[in-house]
């Protein structure tokens, strides 16, 4: 198992704290945010120094019902050769649903959700990260994630779905110990029992994070300090097993160094309080201290990795139903499918909601300089019932078009601006303000149309 050792997660607006940051070993990208030819300076810089950068995808969807995008698979093993990565992540989770499989539109939730601890949907799993690993030049870590709801009729817990995903894949596991607290807190799940039931020597490395609770419901939101129960589960897996690598997540508000350089001691602290309860000394990189011997979360032995059958395309079918069913009621307002938690639903929604008028704000930050305060209101009006059904490049664009169209904003200084900016992004070539260039292309398309 490669040792990793201690990381943070490298973002634009920390790159310089980062590099100045003493005792990082590595660094974590999200993998749709770096281009391969175009790396940021900072990281180059970084691997210069011998500083490890792994690529960390977000919008796979390896938990979907539909088999993983070509093209995406080949982005993501870009990157791996581009920044020289011993390995890539990818999430437990689906992102999109609909489409060709179920004969409905697509939709994207711009968010990682949970898959159903099922045999049927852990069989598309499988097959799914075994595409991907076989797409991949490196191998791949996958992470279970967090989630405010659960799945009607689950058959597993989630560490005997994740034993069942290592043990016939093959694949590494990404441990996220501020997920398994989001779980106990929104769904009552235990993280000890969940510790108990990984397959330790499957881990490749862990993440920590922050996060707030608010009426009951705890949020994973990469945008606060690591709080004590979470360094506690950190702990207690610290000391079951010899962690190859231990990376704090921060995502938005950001802080001082000296504050991260502070919760990176933290987790430094917990980590070694876990190997002194262990009682034993650390071995090889990789080596759990414990592993708990354990049959399978059902009856009969797994086959080895490669030699199963894929799941038939009934099974994919139904996977595709009931995720498209339940995405649909969290971004395009249809009634909540049978047996979930619907105030959780609604929670999830709002949050989806807020998500998405935040990324585009960050990747269209001009909307909310013309809009004003008028731009959080007007966003989540116009995502109501309007689901993504394209990245949020697109979905900025269109909702500029809603306003539009409606004659909004009201006032004619803003909706001269916004016009002028919709009108720079909408085509295939930007907007010019000469008027003879407008006739001429407004010609052609007329002539082309012929």
């Amino acid at each position: 198992m490669e040792r990793l050792g201690t990381g943070i997660g490298w973002r634009p607006e920390i790159a310089d704290a980062v590099e100045r940051m003493p005792g990082i070993d590595w660094v974590e990208v999200v993998a749709e945010n770096v281009c391969p030819g175009h790396l940021p300076e900072s990281l180059l810089r970084l691997r210069e120094r011998g500083v490890t950068v792994v690529p960390h995808g977000v919008a796979l969807g390896l938990g979907g019902a539909d088999r993983p995008d070509a093209g995406r698979l080949r982005a993501l093993a870009e990157r791996a050769e581009a920044l020289g990565s011993p390995l890539v992540t990818e999430h437990i989770a689906f992102v999109r649903a609909g489409g060709p499989l179920t004969a409905s539109p697509r939709l994207e939730a711009g968010h990682l959700l949970p898959v159903p601890r099922t045999r049927d949907a852990l069989d598309v799993l499988c097959e799914n990260v075994r595409i991907a690993q076989d797409a991949l030049p490196v191998p791949l870590a996958v992470e279970n994630i967090a989630a405010l709801f659960s799945w009607p009729g689950e058959e597993m817990t989630e560490g005997q779905f994740l034993y069942e995903l290592a043990d016939r894949t093959g694949v590494r596991l990404l441990i996220d110990v501020t997920n398994l607290h989001t779980n106990h807190v929104n769904r009552g799940e235990d993280p000890a029992e969940a510790l108990a039931e990984l397959p330790l020597e499957a881990i490749a490395y862990v993440h920590v994070a922050g996060g707030f609770e608010r009426d009951g419901v705890w949020h994973d939101s990469h945008a606060h300090p690591v709080p004590e129960p979470v360094l506690g589960i950190l702990t207690d897996l610290a000391s079951r097993a010899d962690l190859p690598g231990v990376l704090l997540e921060r995502d938005e508000n950001f802080p001082e160094p000296a504050e991260l350089e502070g919760e990176m001691r933290a987790i430094g602290e917990a980590v070694a309080k876990g190997r002194a309860s262990a009682g034993e000394p650390a071995g090889p990189a990789g080596t759990p201290r414990r592993v708990r011997e354990r049959a399978p979360a059902s009856p009969g032995t797994p086959a080895p990795a490669g030699e199963e059958s894929a799941p038939d395309g009934s099974v994919r079918e139904r996977l595709g139903l009931a995720q498209a069913a339940l995405l649909s009621a969290l971004v395009a307002g249809t009634p909540a499918p049978e047996g979930f938690d619907r105030v959780r639903l609604r929670v999830q929604a709002r949050a989806l909601a807020g998500k998405r008028a935040d990324v585009v704000a960050k990747v269209a930050p001009e909307l909310p300089e013309i809009l004003g305060g008028e731009y959080r209101p007007a966003f989540l009006a116009y995502a109501h019932g309007r689901p993504m059904t394209g990245g949020y490049r697109r979905d900025a664009l269109d909702f500029a078009g809603h306003l539009l169209r409606g004659g909004r904003p009201r006032d004619p200084r803003a909706r001269h601006e916004l016009r002028r900016w919709w009108r720079e992004r909408s085509g295939p070539v930007p907007w010019s303000a000469r008027p003879a260039v407008r006739l001429a292309r407004a010609t052609r398309r007329v002539l082309l149309r012929r």
